[in-house]
């Protein structure tokens, strides 16, 4: 089967395990690339960039961790 190449905010957010509303402002704020079809102005993600995003999110993970190492605790 093969998978659509565009989701619906709704199918990001089960992808992410987040709420649609987190979605919706990621994707308003530019956060999460996405477009906007139809007369109504639905919007949809690549599915492409939904895993740009994600490898983003990884690396930027990674950066973070390695900034902010977890402090060792005091041998007694």
């Amino acid at each position: 089967m093969v998978e659509p190449r565009f989701l619906l905010l709704s199918d990001v957010a089960t992808e992410l395990n987040v709420s649609d509303s987190q979605v919706y402002h990621m994707v308003r704020s530019g956060e999460l690339p996405a477009i906007k079809i139809g007369g109504r102005g639905q919007w949809r993600v690549e599915r492409a960039r939904l895993e740009e995003y994600i490898q983003l999110k990884y690396t930027e993970t990674a950066e973070w961790v390695r900034k902010n190492p977890l402090a060792e605790r005091d041998e007694e």
